[in-house]
């Protein structure tokens, strides 16, 4: 997709995230502190990506997940800003979804996977909780 359609298709913020690599201020994304069931989807082309059995509250403001859906995501590295991180894209559109670190729960992978809320959409569970 051309940089117009995204534009047309996406808000200024998601935009911002998805297409210029951009990060939303912490504690501010509807979905840091979301805890209902479902499944998390690319805002850009509505991949599946993060299941909410995965989801947890790490403290830094963003939803923070220990693992993705096989394939769902990849892994680019990021030396923006004069850091070395592991940056997260959407494996179908390319979108920027934020970074994963080696610092998340030790009981499961180990991972933090740091994602914008304005970079996802959220589906909810259907049926009793």
């Amino acid at each position: 997709m051309a940089n117009d359609q995204w534009k047309d298709k996406l808000t200024p913020e998601q935009y911002h995230v998805l297409r210029e690599k951009g990060t939303e201020p912490a504690f501010t994304g509807k979905y840091y502190d979301n805890h209902d069931a479902g499944m998390y989807q690319c805002a850009g082309c509505g991949a599946q990506l993060f299941s909410s059995n995965t989801k947890f509250d790490s403290g830094t403001g963003w939803p923070s997940f220990d693992q993705a859906l096989p394939g769902a995501v990849e892994f680019p590295e990021d030396s923006g800003y004069g850091m070395r991180r592991t940056e997260v894209t959407c494996a179908a559109c390319g979108g920027h979804l934020g970074h994963v670190f080696d610092d998340g729960p030790r009981t499961t992978t180990g991972k933090r996977f740091c994602i914008n809320s304005c970079a996802l959409t959220f589906e909810q569970k259907k049926g009793p909780k």
